[in-house]
């Protein structure tokens, strides 16, 4: 029986067809890997796919729903779609800090405006104004003030006082947002974790201009190296993603990880480099291929975390 890996991918250019071409040029015996075309989900039905890499569904409810119809049918579907839609960065610090992990000092406030169908009477239980004074004593300024779900970059704000805030805050809509502790940085790094166990560290600076923020040519000492990739694969053993990356800030040798729920995280050439690039094509295809040779038709083929699997009582979940 051959075994399909298709890819589901939206505007990304450089990526999906690269790991399709690494895939077939591979030449595994019953083994190919495409680009994922939908014409019908019927529920409980699969879809003939082992593994599917999952690179578009945060911004198309339609596709996420069709992955858990297939993750229930058996694929492999990486990122699991089920933690991915429970999965937020507020809660992924909160997590990191209960298990020892030094994190930025970061809050949670509710959207500026009411979400739809809701009016004052469905906020009863909030207290307004909130206690400003102690949130920012416990933060300080200056802050960034970002989406506690988001990505990309996308409505984050640096933010030197309380007006800057508030102005900023009046921007975000019904975005749910984090007040977050400015770690001023000495090095700052992005690091690819694939299948829970590979881990390529890029020195990263993430107040350069969005092509720039990947720097070439940057040794890494080997002893800090360990310690990265260390901090990396224990975030992606605890979470379950096979296919992350995690952003980790050092100050006074101390290391914060800033941003470590990226489970569609950039991989096009033109922003990480050829370097880069290379690595994580020839690694996802690897894993890739890996985890369609493990598939079982109709079982559960699904990654999940170690905090799932022990959340109750110590009792495994899945």
């Amino acid at each position: 029986m051959t075994k399909k890996i298709g890819i589901l991918y939206g505007r990304e250019n450089s990526f999906p067809p690269a790991l399709i071409d690494r895939i077939n040029s591979k030449g595994e015996k019953d083994i190919i890997a495409e680009p994922v075309l939908l014409d019908k989900v019927i529920q409980a039905q699969s879809d003939d796919y082992a593994v599917i890499i999952d690179r578009i569904s945060q911004d198309v409810p339609f596709y996420r729903a069709f992955l858990k119809n297939a993750a229930l049918s058996g694929t492999a579907v990486i990122n699991n779609p089920f933690w991915w839609s429970a999965d937020e960065k507020f809660f992924n610090n909160c997590l990191c800090e209960t298990v020892g992990m030094t994190m930025p000092k970061t809050v949670i406030l509710p959207s500026h405006e009411r979400p739809d169908d809701t009016s004052s009477d469905s906020f009863r239980n909030l207290a307004l104004p909130l206690d400003y004074e102690s949130i920012f004593e416990y933060i300080g300024f200056p802050a960034y003030f970002k989406p506690h779900d988001g990505g990309g970059w996308k409505s984050v704000y640096k933010v030197n006082n309380a007006e800057e805030l508030f102005k900023a805050w009046a921007e975000t809509g019904q975005l749910v947002m984090m007040l977050q502790e400015e770690i001023q940085f000495e090095s700052y790094f992005r690091c690819y974790c694939l299948d829970r166990k590979d881990v390529l560290i890029m020195p990263y600076e993430p107040r350069n201009p969005f092509h720039e923020r990947y720097l070439r040519n940057t040794e890494v000492e080997p002893a800090l190296k360990k310690k990265l990739t260390d901090m990396v694969l224990k975030i992606n053993k605890l979470l379950g993603y096979d296919f992350n990356t995690v952003e980790i800030a050092i100050k006074d040798g101390v290391m914060y990880p800033i941003d470590f729920c990226n489970p569609a995280p950039d991989a096009d050439n033109f922003s990480v480099g050829d370097e880069n690039f290379e690595w994580v094509v020839e690694n996802v295809a690897k894993m890739c291929i890996s985890k369609a040779k493990k598939y079982k038709a109709g079982k559960q083929n699904l990654t999940w975390g170690e905090f799932v699997k022990t959340s109750v009582g110590g009792r495994s979940l899945v």
